[in-house]
């Protein structure tokens, strides 16, 4: 009879051991985004509505939870590119399920909440700004050809700037990657480049801004992940990816005086 007890006590045990990084009753603490965006679970995770002033909703699914705070910089981002373009709306496709955790289709990640496709804005041939079909792949050359409704397109590089750089900008968002082809991010950091931009936004965004290896050519839209806050470290989310020194605690960059040097370096051929 002991031997029987105690070897179910170590099936027990083994078990557990393989779920100690979720919510459980052995780890109560543990609650919010768990784990990492490829392996882990939500708590309390918040969802995103249907539509709001300047971003609506892709799809009308239960992809729509993230942690509050990440929600909230993406409706600002998308606030403040409305506010320089009055009109623009950003469509917004998935999260994570409400308790994370599941695989979701096409996805190797959105399990915690940390993470959220966000599809580009285009516009016409004729630079008219229109509401996103929906995924639309961009060239080298900013052109996309929509299938559905049998038209061209044009990555409007300016708004998707504006997107990028608030996001990035921005201390509760806490970017740690943007997802996205090597095309589209050589677009933006060129428009960045012509626009004079200060130099600690281009290299915040030289940064995070990437094509995943494996993961997608990200043509069609850009994947943006939070990074873990100490707080939410506490309580069960795992860092990943390089630390970045903007997000040091207490850490507030200011504009460097570099600008030019930085823009000569981006544009020249040294490695």
């Amino acid at each position: 009879m002991r031997l029987v007890f105690s070897a179910v006590c170590l099936a027990a045990v083994a078990a557990c051991t393989g779920c100690i990084h979720a919510p459980s009753p052995f780890a109560p603490h543990r609650s919010g985004s768990v784990g990492t965006p490829s392996r882990g679970v939500l708590t309390n995770g918040a969802p995103l509505g249907d539509k709001g002033t300047s971003w609506k909703r892709l799809r009308h699914d239960d992809r729509r939870y993230g942690l509050q705070r990440f929600i909230d910089a993406i409706t600002r981002a998308s606030d403040s590119v409305a506010q320089e373009r009055p009109g623009s709306v950003l469509t917004i496709g998935d999260l994570s399920a409400p308790h994370g955790g599941q695989l979701l289709p096409h996805h190797a990640s959105h399990r915690t909440g940390r993470d959220a496709d966000l599809l580009f804005y285009l516009t016409t041939l004729e630079g008219a700004s229109i509401e996103s079909p929906g995924f639309v792949s961009v060239g080298r050359d900013g052109l996309a050809f929509d299938k559905e409704q049998n038209r061209y397109l044009r990555l409007d590089v300016e708004r998707e700037w504006l997107l990028v750089r608030s996001l990035i900008d921005d201390d509760e968002a806490r970017v740690q990657w943007v997802f996205v082809h090597d095309n589209v991010r050589a677009l933006l950091l060129e428009w960045a480049v012509a626009k004079n931009e200060p130099a600690y936004i281009l290299q915040r965004a030289m940064d995070v801004m990437l094509q995943p290896h494996p993961g997608g050519p990200h043509d069609d839209h850009i994947h943006v992940r939070t990074a873990c806050t100490d707080d939410e470290v506490l309580t069960g989310c795992e860092p990943t990816g390089p630390a970045r020194p903007w997000m040091a605690k207490g850490r507030r960059e200011k504009p460097q005086d570099d600008t030019e040097l930085l823009q000569a370096l981006m544009l020249s051929d040294a490695p």
